[in-house]
């Protein structure tokens, strides 16, 4: 990724929290930061989305919900891209929540595609090997 360097003043106690982020996720400041900026600018342009933390990172979910936009886009391909078929399989979300997912989509279509493929990765064979102690997985 090409960068440019800026230079920003910012208040201590904001430098000294993201250098507390920084030392917890072994990252540097820099990294850490860019990253925070990253997803204030996607949260700013996708009213809806918010960012968390997950077991493989930092990922878009729908405010207010437990998903990720990845999952909603993922549902909404296996209904061939159909929006009320979309509402009907996700009841519980409402139409502005799954609109929030496909212009997060429009706008990011590389992250989502691959998370997307990164789950469809897991394979109950690769998770049995991975997890073994899973009860689930065990044949």
């Amino acid at each position: 990724m090409k960068t440019i360097q800026k230079s920003i003043r910012i208040p201590k106690k904001l430098a000294e929290e993201i250098d507390g982020l920084a030392r917890k996720s072994r990252s540097d400041f820099s990294a850490v930061t860019v990253e925070l900026l990253e997803e204030a600018v996607k949260i700013s342009r996708c009213p809806g989305i918010v960012f968390a933390e997950g077991v493989r990172g930092r990922h878009a979910k729908i405010a207010g919900t437990g998903l990720y936009v990845w999952e909603v886009i993922s549902i909404y391909q296996s209904v061939d891209s159909d929006l009320e078929r979309l509402k009907h399989a996700c009841e519980r979300l409402t139409e502005q929540q799954l609109l929030a997912a496909l212009g997060y989509h429009r706008l990011y279509p590389k992250e989502i595609e691959g998370q997307i493929a990164e789950n469809e990765q897991w394979t109950r064979d690769r998770i049995g090997k991975e997890y073994p102690f899973l009860p689930e997985v065990r044949e």
